[in-house]
């Protein structure tokens, strides 16, 4: 008897430290890209952008893609140029998603809409390209590039750079709807990146331009 109680015991621990093991083992391999949430302070006014790229756990080949960029002037007390666009995304293979969701600007309003997102990471660079068109009349083709660039300067800091840049073409007129380019140069620590920052943007078929200079913060959410 008390033979028996000793295997049930150890047969007991072994099947917990297996659980354990197989559970761990699954937690390492799903990782989800943290939330980038980023705000510039500067000359024009305040600008913020949020990107959300995340997967589903129980079927990662489905997830949602969600990005929000919002300026305002200093003097501004009505908000005028804000996006956000929200997708659900399918993995078509490692780095290429397929998605379709929605896009709003106070421009255009809420538009259905269709992208493919590339994503490339390793422990320096990060590389996303979103193509996107409207999926409605008067059709509006986007193209948004992201590079960041973050070697290592010891063992806690990193250098933290980026250029990001975005078009807009109205298909239908065949004009320019909008467009922008920022650069990022400071520091990276942890989950946290500040430095140095500008902001060019270009509004309409004439690309009036209003530029942003200043500084920014960024922390990655988990």
């Amino acid at each position: 008897m008390k033979k028996l109680k000793q295997n049930l015991l150890k047969a007991t621990l072994l099947s917990m430290f297996c659980s354990t093991a197989l559970l761990a083992q699954e937690s390492n391999t799903f990782q989800n890209p943290p939330i980038n949430v980023e705000t510039l302070v500067g000359n024009r006014g305040v600008s913020f952008q949020m990107i959300i790229d995340k997967q589903i756990k129980s079927i990662p080949q489905l997830g949602f893609f969600s990005v929000t960029d919002i300026n305002s002037d200093w003097s501004e007390q009505n908000l005028q140029d804000h996006m956000t666009q929200a997708s659900l995304t399918y993995k078509v293979f490692n780095g290429l998603k397929v998605a379709a969701g929605f896009h709003n600007t106070p421009v255009t309003g809420i538009r259905p809409s269709a992208s493919l997102i590339y994503t490339f990471k390793n422990n320096n660079w990060l590389i996303i390209a979103v193509p996107r068109v409207d999926l409605s009349k008067d059709a509006n083709l986007e193209g948004l590039a992201l590079i960041e660039y973050k070697p290592k300067i010891n063992d806690k800091w990193n250098l933290y750079t980026r250029l990001q840049g975005v078009y807009t073409h109205t298909m239908s007129l065949d004009l320019h709807a909008r467009s922008y380019f920022r650069a990022r140069l400071g520091l990276s620590y942890k989950e946290f990146a500040f430095g140095v920052g500008s902001n060019v943007e270009y509004y309409g078929p004439l690309k009036h331009n209003e530029n942003n200079v200043g500084g920014f913060v960024q922390i990655l959410l988990f």
